[in-house]
């Protein structure tokens, strides 16, 4: 195994089959984001959403793709000047995968590519257990998606954050009130389709757990780019409050509980989850 690849390992203390899975992952996705980092990526576009706020601010769940926000409006843009570049980080430490831009069937203000990389093959490449391999479909592959925002919505603020593997290096983020932002207008706005998302509840409890305020004037530019608030409208903090509680009425929390609960290594963490306990978190949201 890549030395850099066992240091980085080492942290997780992998048992289990789903240990592993979430840890690669992970690494892949650090790769990726020193691979972007040399590219210059950065210097147009910041990191945001759940996965900057696990691998950047500390967030207790695990996370799947990696959402970016271009600094201001490009719609020339294309992801796939920085795929190659993705691709060649991730196979310098010894991973086995494929970068490709996705194609769209129609305009859209989001660029889109994936990384692909098979499961069995490179669980093998980090000395995972057979007993452990051996469970795993042979078809099974790892997919990340990387998503830009060719029109972010206005009135955001960034920040550099470091990390320190697969060697230093920094990421632009947004600041976390505006994260908060992002993460509210998910869970007021995501199309549910046939899962509901417990990662963007959790979350959201995580924001108000830490004393993160939300900006509301981000959040306002969000909804409005999405058609969710008229263009005259101001969105208030109790306005805020009544969408989120209307919300709740709407969710089953057990689908919730279930579709975040494979990124967690600590299921306690859920147990108390109830329409009440996310009431009470709406009560103790604060405003930027």
């Amino acid at each position: 195994m890549n030395e850099v690849l066992r240091s980085m390992l080492s942290k997780y203390r992998c048992e289990t089959v789903n240990d592993y899975n979430n840890a690669l992952r992970e690494i892949m996705q650090e790769m990726a984001l020193l691979g972007l980092w040399r590219a210059k990526f950065f210097e147009h576009a910041a990191f945001y959403g759940g996965t900057a706020l696990r691998v950047l601010y500390g967030l207790d769940r695990f996370s799947e793709d990696l959402d970016f926000s271009l600094l201001k409006p490009d719609h020339k843009f294309n992801i796939n000047d920085y795929c190659s570049a993705v691709k060649m980080e991730m196979e310098s430490f010894g991973l086995t995968v494929s970068v490709d831009k996705k194609s769209k069937s129609h305009e859209s203000d989001i660029e889109s590519a994936f990384i692909k990389a098979g499961t069995i093959r490179n669980l093998i490449s980090i000395d995972v257990p057979a007993k452990l391999t051996d469970k795993i479909n042979k078809n099974s592959v790892y997919k990340i998606k990387l998503e830009v925002d060719k029109n972010p919505p206005a009135g955001f603020e960034t920040e550099a954050k470091y990390l320190f593997q697969p060697i230093p290096f920094s990421v632009l983020t947004y600041k976390q009130p505006y994260l908060f932002a992002g993460k509210i207008h998910a869970v007021l706005c995501r199309p549910w389709k046939s899962r509901m998302r417990g990662r963007d509840w959790y979350d959201l409890i995580w924001f108000v757990s830490n004393n993160v305020p939300v900006s509301l004037k981000h959040l306002e530019s969000r909804l409005k780019q999405t058609g969710h608030m008229e263009p005259k409208q101001k969105l208030q903090g109790d306005d805020l409050k009544e969408m989120l509680n209307k919300k709740i009425e709407e969710i089953n929390v057990a689908e919730l509980k279930k579709d975040v609960s494979i990124f967690l290594k600590d299921q306690r963490t859920i147990n108390a989850w109830s329409k009440d306990l996310f009431k009470e978190a709406v009560v103790r949201i604060m405003f930027e």
